[in-house]
C-alpha cells in the first residue's frame, strides 16, 4: 500500500480511508501538531541539519543539554546522541568486538547489535555450554529489551546461571521500549541487575515512540567517553540539533502523550477477549497473532495493520499497534472485530 502522507491513526489509500494499527510512532509524536510547530522553531534555530563533526571547533550546546537529560531519564551516568539507531549499535559493537570478545546473542536479536561470529545464547533451550565452563573471559551479551515476537521485557535471571569466570558485557536494544516502558519512559536499562556485569550499555533508536530523527548510546562515563574517540563517530554527523531541541521543549508533551497511551491500553485490554491466537500483554501496546487471516479480516473492515516479512521471523509478522493518537471509537471498532474472529 502506497501513502502520500505520514500514516497516523488514518491512512488513505486509492480514496478509501482505513484506521492504521501499525507502524512504530507509540506516542503519536510524528503526527502530533503541537510537536511539529516546535520543530519548525527550532529548525529556523538550527537548520535542518548540521553536517559537521561533533568533534569540530565549533560546538553546539544542544547535544550537551540534550545529552545530559536523556542521562538522567536513563538513570546512566552518560548518553551519547548519533545518527541513528543503527549506528548506535555497530558503534558499540564494533568497539567491543576489537578486545578479543567472544559474542553471545539472545534470539532473535536486532541485526545491529550482532557481534562477529556471535554465538546463541541459548541451544535447544538451555544456555550455551561455554557459558558454564571456567574458562576466564571476556564475552559480550546482545539482547532486544522486548524479542521479537514477545509483549514482555527480557527476563535477565539466566545472567545467574553464567559462570563467575566470565567477565560479562551486556547490550540492550531499547528501541521499542524507550519511551512507552517504565513510570517516565525510561526503558529497562536501569533495572537490569548489575551484581553479574562488568558493564551495561543500552542503544536505541530515537525514531520509534519519541518520534525524532537519530540514535543513543548510555552507558558509564568512560565506554561513553570511549565511543567519543571512535573514528567513526568524529568522522560522523551527529544526531539532528532540531530534533533534540524539541525534545528538550517538549517533555509536557511526551508526559501527556504517555498517560494517552496508557489510558487507551487500559480501554482496550479491558475489553478484549482473545483467544490463544494472540499475543498479549496489558502492559504493552503491541498486539501480536500468529493466524494466517487476521491481516485480510482486519482489512476488509477497513483496517490496515503492520504485516510483513522479517528477517529474524519465520513467516510473515502481523503486529496491531495501539499508539496515543488512536480515539475510543477506533479502539471499539477493533475490539468488535477481534473479540469476534474466528468465533
Amino acid at each position: 500500500m502506497l501513502v502520500d502522507s505520514f500514516p497516523d491513526r488514518v491512512i488513505t489509500v486509492d480514496n478509501i480511508d482505513y484506521l492504521y494499527f501499525g507502524g512504530t510512532s507509540y506516542l503519536g509524536m510524528a503526527a502530533l501538531p503541537e510537536f511539529q510547530n516546535i520543530l519548525a522553531q527550532n529548525i529556523k534555530k538550527w537548520g535542518t541539519f548540521y553536517g559537521s563533526s561533533r568533534s569540530a571547533n565549533i560546538k553546539l550546546s544542544v547535544y550537551e543539554e540534550a545529552e545530559k537529560l536523556f542521562a538522567e531519564q536513563l538513570k546512566a551516568e552518560a548518553s551519547l546522541t548519533v545518527s541513528s539507531g543503527t549506528l548506535a549499535g555497530r558503534l558499540v559493537v564494533n568497539f567491543l568486538a576489537r578486545k578479543s570478545t567472544i559474542f553471545f546473542h539472545h534470539p532473535k536479536a536486532h541485526p545491529a547489535i550482532l557481534g562477529p561470529k556471535s554465538l546463541p545464547l541459548f541451544i535447544d533451550g538451555e544456555l550455551h555450554s561455554s557459558l558454564k565452563n571456567e574458562l576466564q573471559q571476556d564475552i559480550v551479551i546482545t539482547v532486544d529489551a522486548i524479542s521479537g515476537l514477545e509483549v514482555a521485557p527480557v527476563n535477565f535471571d539466566f545472567l545467574k546461571m553464567i559462570s563467575k569466570q566470565k567477565n560479562i558485557t551486556i547490550i540492550v536494544d531499547e528501541s521499542h521500549s524507550l519511551g512507552v516502558m517504565g513510570e517516565q519512559g525510561e526503558g529497562i536499562y536501569h533495572s537490569i541487575p548489575t551484581d553479574r556485569l562488568h558493564r551495561k550499555i543500552m542503544v536505541a533508536s530515537l525514531g520509534k515512540a519519541l518520534g525524532l530523527s537519530g540514535g543513543i548510546i548510555a552507558s558509564d562515563a568512560e565506554f561513553i567517553d570511549d565511543i567519543k574517540s571512535e573514528p567513526v563517530f568524529v568522522s560522523a554527523s551527529g544526531a539532528n540539533p532540531a530534533y533534540l531541541g524539541t525534545y528538550l521543549q517538549t517533555q509536557n508533551l511526551y508526559e501527556r502523550q504517555r498517560k494517552q497511551l496508557k489510558e487507551n491500553m487500559a480501554f482496550l485490554f479491558k475489553r478484549l477477549t482473545l483467544n490463544n491466537q494472540f499475543i498479549i500483554d496489558d502492559n504493552y501496546h503491541v498486539i501480536y497473532s500468529n493466524n494466517d487471516t487476521i491481516f485480510t479480516t482486519l482489512l476488509q473492515n477497513n483496517i490496515v495493520i503492520t504485516s510483513f516479512k522479517y528477517p529474524t521471523y519465520d513467516k510473515p509478522m502481523n503486529r496491531i499497534v495501539i499508539t496515543a493518537n488512536h480515539t475510543k471509537q477506533d479502539l471499539e471498532k477493533l475490539i468488535q472485530i477481534l473479540n469476534n474472529h474466528d468465533k
